[in-house]
């Protein structure tokens, strides 16, 4: 486990992972960005592979500044697993230079949306990944979500959750406001 500073006796700069099939794993991180929010500590989201203005995570930013900020880098549609478009792995480059630009503003919160998939699929090096993981200032907290993950990652987190799903009927996925 990495060592951090202390707020209120509790360590802070912990790497916490969200992984695997389930569903939940962003929504699990927009819930710690909220939390952080709430007591006035500033969060950031990088969202890898994605690129809806659409989605609720987005449309609130306006609402919460300065204190919530979120990044997009992705286009509209799905990114082919198999073979990633060389668009896409630009894209991912972008996002990990304006995550290690975030970085230097020290927010409580960084959220690495999809990085962990990201990183399984190609677009990212996973040596990119823990390199920018060893520039992360002790006051920061991160956050890796990412439906499969590269050993490496997991090993490298203080903190891991698989996500697995139990149940979920289909009609779900396209609810606004739960799923988006």
């Amino acid at each position: 486990m990495s060592e951090g500073k202390l707020r209120g006796g509790v360590a802070l700069g912990k790497i916490f992972l969200y992984y695997g099939t389930g569903a939940g794993k962003t929504t699990n991180a927009l819930g710690l960005a909220l939390r952080c929010v709430g007591h006035g500590l500033k969060a950031v989201i990088i969202q890898f592979m994605k690129g809806r203005k659409d989605i609720g995570e987005y449309k609130v930013m306006e609402k919460l500044k300065p204190y919530y900020e979120i990044y997009q880098f992705g286009r509209r549609g799905w990114v082919d697993l198999r073979n990633p478009s060389e668009t896409d792995k630009a894209l991912a480059k972008k996002a990990l230079e304006k995550a290690r630009e975030v970085l230097k503003s020290k927010p409580h919160l960084l959220v690495l949306d999809e990085i962990c998939l990201a990183a399984y699929i190609g677009l990212v090096d996973v040596q990119e990944v823990l390199n920018l993981l060893d520039e992360v200032p002790e006051e920061t907290d991160v956050v890796l979500t990412g439906r499969y993950c590269p050993p490496e990652l997991v090993d490298r987190a203080d903190v891991v959750n698989m996500i697995v799903e139990v149940k979920a009927p289909r009609e779900i996925y396209t609810r606004i406001g739960i799923t988006h």
